[in-house]
């Protein structure tokens, strides 16, 4: 089963959450209608900004482990290689 890692944000540069999920249009869905509480909900971190696809949902989930270890501007300097302008991505998942 394939997995996604993806970052989703309250605003440019704001809080940032990581998480992993085999299906990420709804996830990304489930944190924009506030679905799931938590930090992500919490913070109102609703704007994926950053996501990677994987094979498996196992390397997803070791790939989130790592990125939860990273500093903060390697998260941001992460983010902007694929999204320079933090732009919303969830609609271009179609």
């Amino acid at each position: 089963m394939a997995g996604y890692v993806y970052i989703v944000t309250n605003q440019k540069r704001g809080t940032l959450y990581i998480g992993v999920t085999s299906n990420l249009e709804r996830r990304i869905f489930e944190h924009r209608e506030g679905m799931t509480p938590g930090f992500a909900s919490k913070y109102g971190c609703d704007r994926l900004v950053w996501y990677e696809e994987h094979l498996q949902i196992g390397t997803a989930i070791q790939r989130e482990k790592s990125l939860k270890r990273w500093y903060r501007q390697w998260k941001i300097e992460l983010i902007e290689k694929m999204n320079p302008g933090w732009r919303d991505l969830y609609f271009e998942l179609w």
